[in-house]
C-alpha cells in the first residue's frame, strides 16, 4: 500500500511540474552542469563532459538547503551512498557504504588530501567530527580510484572542501539553530581576503540530549537519554606571493562526547565516548611555463576513549576503558602539464606513514582482562606511491584517460594499480563513457599488529576491479544520467574463528566479494520547479572457497537493495523557497550472532525543507525530518529519529 501512495506522489507532483514555467530555480543540483569544473576526478580542474568518470558535485546551494542536517544525512540522499547512522542518535557510529562497498574501502579526503584514522579497525575516518557549515562544496568520484589516491579508494572517493577566504576584506557569518532532542546548533565565522592574502575562521558548536541509542523492549521506559556536544575550529589561510607562487596553511581541532548503550536492547547509563581530531596541513603552488608544481603535507591525529564505569550495567562488564590514538602523516608532489590544449599529463608520487597506541582494560564476571598494548614505537606502517596519468581531450568529441601506480609497502610487499576511462560526446548533449580500473587497500595496524593478527601468514592488501559503463544526456534543463557498475574484490580480509581446540581468532585473507548495479540520476528545471531523482539497484555476493567446493551467498548486510530519494523544489516567491524529499529504502538484512540473518522491513522517509530571506543578509530556515512519524530501524535493536525538526537563522554580513 506503502508503495502505491509513493509512486501515486511522484506521479502527481511530475504532472504538476509540467506546468510551472517561470523564474529559474535555484536548483544546485549535482549533475546539472556538464560545464561545471571538478578537481577530484583527475586531480586539477577539468570540465565534466571531458572526463568519462562518474563525478557527483554537492555545490555550496545544495549545503546551504541542507543548513539543519549533519554531514552524513546530506550524503545518505546520495546515488549509490548508504550512510548507516546517519538517522540515529547524534554521535552514532557513522559507516559509509557507496556502491555496497563495506566501511573503510571509501577514501575520505579533506581538501583533497586523505584523512584516517590510524587506530580504527578499517582506518576509516569519523564523519562526525566534520560540520556541514565548515564545507564549502562535496565532490564524489565513484569506481576504484587508487591510482591517483592511493589506498583504501576502492569504492570511490568523498572530497570534502572547506571554505576558503571570501572576496570583501572582512565578512562575517553566523548561524544559529534549535530543534527537537534540545538540540541547538550555531556557528559563527570570519573570512575575507586582504590584499594577496585569503582568509576564513570559523567555529561551530553542536548540543542535544538526543533520545535513547538502544531499543527498549522491556515495556517500562527506564532508557536514559544518549546525548552529543561537539565542538569544531577550523582555519584556512593562503597567500599569493606572486603570479607563480602561492602557500597556504589549514588547522581543525574537532572533538566531541556521546553517551552509549551497551549494545542491542540494552541500556547503559554511564558508557561515554570521547574523540578529538587534529588536523595541520600546508601547501604550496608554483607555476612553471605549461605545468603547475603541487606540493601538500598533512598530519592528522585521532584519539578515541571508551568508558564504562558501570554504575549500571548494561551488559556483562562491570567496568572497561579503551584508548585509541591513530596518528597519520602524509605528504605528496605532482605536477600537471598542460602538453597541448588537447593533452594534459600528471606525474606525482606520495608517502604515507601510520602509528597507533592503543590500550583496553576490563573488569566482568569473568575478572579482569587487559589486551595486549599498542605502541606507536613498534605499531606502524609507511607507504611510498608514485604514479601518473595522460588525459586526451575534445578531440571531436573523444576523451580518454589513462594512468597506473606503483605502490610499496614496507609490510606487505608491492601493489599497482591503473585506470582507462574514454568517452565520447555526441553533438555536445549525449556523453557516452566506460571505465575499468584497479585499487587497493591495505591492512589497517589493528590487524597486523593486535593480537588478532595472523599468526601463520602476513595479510595482504584487499584489490579490486572496478567496471563502469553508462551513458549522459543533458541539454538544456534536462539532465539524465544511467550507470551499470560491476567490482571485484580479491584477498577480502577476513576475521576468523577457529573452533576447538584452539578456538583462535585471527584476520585472514579469503573469499572473493562480487558487488553489481545500476544507478539511474535526473534532474529536470521547469523554471520555479526543480525535480532530483535516483534509483539504486545494487547486489552483492562472497564468494568462499572450502576444499574443492565453492559457496557463494548475498552478504550486503545493512544495505538495501533499491534505494529511491526524490526531491522536489519550488521557489514560492523571490525570497521564499520551499524543498520536499521522500527515501524509499527496500528491506534490508541484518547479521546475527549464531543465528540466521534477520530481514529489515523496508520503510519510505518524508522530509520537508523551507528558507525564506528576511533581507540579503538574514535567511530564516525550518527543516521538518521525517514528517509522517515513520518507525523504523536502520540497525537491528536501536533507535532511529521519529518526526524532529530544526529551525534557524543564518547571517551573512
Amino acid at each position: 500500500m506503502k508503495k502505491k501512495i509513493f509512486i501515486a506522489a511522484a506521479v502527481l507532483i511530475g504532472s504538476h511540474l509540467y506546468a510551472q514555467k517561470s523564474v529559474p530555480a535555484n536548483s544546485g543540483d549535482s549533475t546539472k552542469n556538464l560545464d561545471e569544473v571538478v578537481i577530484t576526478a583527475t586531480k586539477f580542474p577539468i570540465k565534466q563532459s571531458l572526463t568519462g568518470k562518474v563525478v557527483t558535485v554537492i555545490d555550496q546551494q545544495q549545503l546551504q538547503r541542507n543548513s539543519g542536517k549533519s554531514l552524513t544525512e546530506v550524503l545518505n540522499t546520495q546515488a549509490g551512498i548508504i550512510v548507516n547512522g546517519s538517522s540515529n542518535v547524534l554521535g552514532t557510529n557513522q559507516d559509509v557504504y557507496m556502491r555496497g562497498a563495506a566501511a573503510g574501502k571509501t577514501l575520505i579526503l579533506l581538501d583533497g588530501v586523505p584523512v584516517y584514522d590510524a587506530s580504527g579497525i578499517s582506518g576509516a575516518f569519523d564523519l562526525n567530527l566534520i560540520t556541514v557549515d565548515q564545507v564549502e562544496r562535496i565532490e564524489i568520484l565513484k569506481g576504484s580510484q587508487s591510482t591517483l589516491y592511493g589506498s583504501d579508494a576502492i569504492a570511490g572517493v568523498i572530497n570534502i572542501i572547506s571554505k576558503k577566504g571570501g572576496a570583501k576584506k572582512i565578512n562575517a557569518t553566523a548561524n544559529l539553530a534549535g530543534g527537537s532532542y534540545n538540540t541547538f546548533k550555531g556557528s559563527v565565522g570570519l573570512n575575507g581576503t586582504v590584499k594577496n592574502t585569503a582568509y576564513h575562521i570559523q567555529y561551530s558548536k553542536l548540543y542535544s540530549k538526543g533520545f535513547s541509542t538502544a531499543q527498549n523492549q522491556t515495556g517500562v521506559n527506564n532508557f536514559d537519554k544518549d546525548g552529543m556536544d561537539r565542538n569544531a575550529f577550523r582555519a584556512n589561510i593562503s597567500r599569493k606571493i606572486n603570479d607563480k607562487f602561492s602557500v597556504k596553511a589549514n588547522t581543525q581541532f574537532s572533538n566531541y562526547k556521546t553517551d552509549a548503550d551497551a549494545g542491542q536492547f540494552k541500556d547503559d547509563a554511564d558508557y561515554t565516548i570521547k574523540n578529538r581530531n587534529t588536523v595541520m596541513g600546508i601547501g604550496a603552488d608554483y607555476t612553471l611555463g605549461k605545468s603547475i608544481l603541487h606540493f601538500n603535507y598533512n598530519y592528522n591525529k585521532v584519539n578515541r576513549i571508551y568508558l564504562d564505569d558501570s554504575a549500571s550495567r548494561g551488559g556483562f562488564s562491570y567496568y572497561s576503558k579503551g584508548d585509541y590514538t591513530g596518528k597519520s602523516h602524509f605528504a605528496e608532489l605532482y605536477s600537471n602539464i598542460a602538453v597541448t590544449k588537447h593533452v594534459d599529463v600528471l606525474v606525482g608520487a606520495d608517502y604515507r606513514n601510520q602509528l597507533t597506541n592503543q590500550n583496553y582494560f576490563s573488569v566482568s564476571s569473568f575478572g579482569p582482562y587487559a589486551s595486549t598494548p599498542l605502541s606507536d614505537d613498534s605499531t606502524k606502517v609507511n607507504q611510498f606511491g608514485a604514479y601518473a596519468s595522460v588525459v586526451v581531450k575534445d578531440l571531436k568529441g573523444f576523451n580518454v584517460e589513462l594512468g597506473g601506480r606503483y605502490n610499496n609497502f614496507n609490510k606487505y610487499g608491492n601493489v599497482f594499480t591503473f585506470s582507462f576511462n574514454p568517452s565520447y560526446v555526441i553533438k555536445r548533449s549525449v556523453k557516452i563513457f566506460g571505465n575499468i580500473s584497479s585499487g587497493f587497500k591495505a591492512p589497517s595496524l589493528y590487524q597486523v599488529y593486535s593480537e588478532y593478527r595472523n599468526p601463520a601468514q602476513a595479510l595482504r592488501p584487499e584489490k579490486s576491479l572496478s567496471i563502469e559503463g553508462g551513458i549522459q544526456y543533458y541539454k538544456d534543463n534536462v539532465n539524465i544520467r544511467a550507470v551499470y557498475f560491476s567490482r571485484n574484490i580479491s584477498d577480502n580480509i577476513a576475521f576468523f574463528s577457529a573452533g576447538a581446540p584452539t578456538y583462535a581468532n585471527y584476520y585472514v585473507n579469503a573469499d572473493i566479494q562480487k558487488d553489481k548495479g545500476l544507478e539511474l540520476e535526473a534532474s529536470i528545471d521547469f523554471g520555479r520547479v526543480t525535480v532530483n531523482a535516483n534509483y539504486v539497484n545494487l547486489d552483492g555476493r562472497i564468494e568462499t572457497k572450502t576444499g574443492a567446493k565453492d559457496t557463494t551467498f548475498f552478504n550486503l548486510y545493512r544495505r538495501p537493495r533499491q534505494t529511491i530519494n526524490l526531491n522536489v523544489g519550488i521557489e514560492l516567491c523571490k525570497n521564499w523557497n520551499m524543498n520536499m524529499g521522500v527515501q524509499s529504502i527496500s528491506k534490508r538484512y541484518e547479521a546475527v550472532y549464531a543465528s540466521a540473518p534477520i530481514e529489515m522491513p523496508a520503510y519510505y522517509v518524508w522530509n520537508l525543507y523551507s528558507t525564506y530571506s528576511i533581507t540579503t543578509n538574514i535567511k530564516a530556515f525550518v527543516d521538518l525530518k521525517n514528517i509522517t512519524d515513520e518507525q523504523y530501524s536502520e540497525v537491528y535493536g536501536y533507535n532511529n529519529r521519529r518526526f524532529n525538526f530544526m529551525a534557524g537563522v543564518n547571517l551573512n554580513f
